[in-house]
């Protein structure tokens, strides 16, 4: 079964093509996380948020990302992260074509 990890902090940018060129090593790296699927980020600037909505194959990977990842951000003084991990209905993911079996 597949996990959706969502996550959202306050960050007073890069947003736009100038987060996507900043971040661009970051997003590669994400693709070698153990379990990883996939990932949609997620941006506001009229809200300072940014973030992202990722699946992983299982709980256990999710909650390992999300504690790698709460660590880094961290490091760049980023301490108020949102973030939950909720289990996906397959089924009903199916008929309205979310791209995870």
């Amino acid at each position: 079964m597949a996990y959706v990890l969502q996550v959202d902090f306050t960050m007073n940018g890069p947003f736009g093509d100038v987060m996507a060129a900043e971040f661009s090593g970051l997003a590669h790296s994400i693709n070698e996380e153990e379990g990883f699927m996939w990932k949609i980020w997620t941006e506001s600037p009229e809200t300072n948020l940014a973030g992202g909505i990722y699946i992983f194959d299982t709980k256990e990977t999710a909650e390992k990302y999300l504690d790698m990842h709460t660590k880094r951000l961290a490091g760049f003084g980023i301490t108020d992260v949102n973030a939950k991990i909720l289990a996906i209905n397959s089924k009903l993911t199916k008929i309205t074509n979310g791209p995870v079996k």
